[in-house]
């Protein structure tokens, strides 16, 4: 076993976590001794325990002399919990491997500076860029004051969005699908356009076979078109904000805040004022699930980290539906390339 092994394992504990940590970041912790785990642990909510010292209390007893990796910087201030640093220290840990180093600037080394200074041999940067990658939503919040943002599209292999006219609404096939509710489950919101309320009546609800968590909904909605009879107005299964440039005190505002929806006035509702309002809010993940308008609109103010496109074996015209058979998918450079036909003994349409 080296360094790597040990900190791939206080990542898949971190990971575990994916989806309930925020506002906090996802952190995993194992403690060795003499070659062996004596203690593990992860940060399940922000509140709780942190990785380190659920780690520490499993190790008890066998922490002095001992070696500690964590997937993130230890933190070396009181805030919901006393500083980890110091508990570490206090155990008697001599040797502690950070994969990377907190940007919060409250942490910002100094949970490292106080280890070394206790005379703990402090090495950074084992699988740095897995770490990194794992808590990408986090780092940019920071960094950025703004959400995270991640694009969801899904789309027929003729690049249509949305079915003809009488068939299933669902471009994609039920694996799919429970994917989705997968990233709903770990987003702290999901966005879309009013036109996608009007048009489809969401519940943009996690519906996973384990339950899940339902992220916030929002709402951009310019002229306050929302129908208070919309399920997410109705529903109460997860809080809904709309942003606007209507005023608050206007008749339609008035109805959707009695039925505890919480609208929010700006002059000028764009995705870049959007994103500064849901990050003062501690939002720190956006899922984008809106339509052309709607994802075009972030695309132009460069307000996209992650876009991920589900694209369907399938050929939409205005009222048909072709099956296809995937036969194979590749890179061809910087590129993908689908190759598909249609399935045999298949009538090749399916009637609107």
């Amino acid at each position: 076993m080296n360094d790597h092994w040990y900190m791939q394992r206080a990542l898949d504990l971190a990971a575990a976590m994916e989806g309930q940590t925020s506002p906090n970041p996802m952190v995993g912790a194992v403690v060795v001794k003499d070659g062996r785990i004596v203690g593990t642990g992860a940060h399940m909510g922000a509140g709780g325990d942190h990785a380190e010292v659920h780690a520490l209390k499993m190790a008890e007893g066998c922490t002095d002399g001992a070696t500690m990796y964590v997937t993130l910087e230890p933190c070396n201030h009181h805030g919901r919990t006393p500083p980890c640093a110091k508990q570490i220290i206090e155990a008697g840990i001599a040797r502690v491997v950070v994969a990377v180093k907190d940007v919060n600037p409250e942490v910002a080394g100094s949970g490292i500076e106080a280890l070394r200074n206790a005379g703990v041999e402090t090495e950074v940067g084992v699988l740095a860029e897995k770490a990194a990658k794992l808590n990408a939503t986090f780092f940019h919040y920071v960094q950025t004051g703004k959400p995270f943002v991640t694009v969801k599209t899904a789309s027929s292999l003729n690049g249509k969005m949305a079915t003809p006219k009488g068939l299933s609404p669902w471009i994609t096939g039920e694996a799919a699908l429970e994917d989705v509710h997968q990233l709903r489950h770990i987003h702290d919101a999901i966005l879309v356009g009013v036109g996608t309320v009007i048009d489809d009546d969401p519940a943009l609800t996690t519906r996973l076979e384990i339950g899940g968590r339902n992220p916030i909904r929002v709402v951009l909605d310019r002229y306050l078109r929302t129908p208070s009879d919309a399920q997410l107005v109705t529903d109460g299964k997860a809080p809904t904000w709309i942003f606007t440039e209507e005023s608050p005190k206007s008749k339609n505002a008035s109805v959707l805040e009695q039925k505890g929806v919480r609208v929010n006035s700006l002059p000028t509702v764009t995705p870049k004022k959007v994103l500064a309002e849901l990050g003062r809010a501690d939002i720190q993940s956006v899922l984008v699930e809106g339509g052309k308008t709607i994802i075009s609109a972030f695309i132009a103010e460069n307000e996209v980290q992650r876009y991920i496109s589900y694209v369907a074996p399938k050929l939409f015209s205005a009222d048909t539906a072709m099956e296809l058979e995937v036969e194979y998918a590749q890179m061809v450079g910087g590129d993908i390339k689908i190759t598909a036909t249609a399935k045999k003994g298949d009538a090749s349409c399916l009637q609107g």
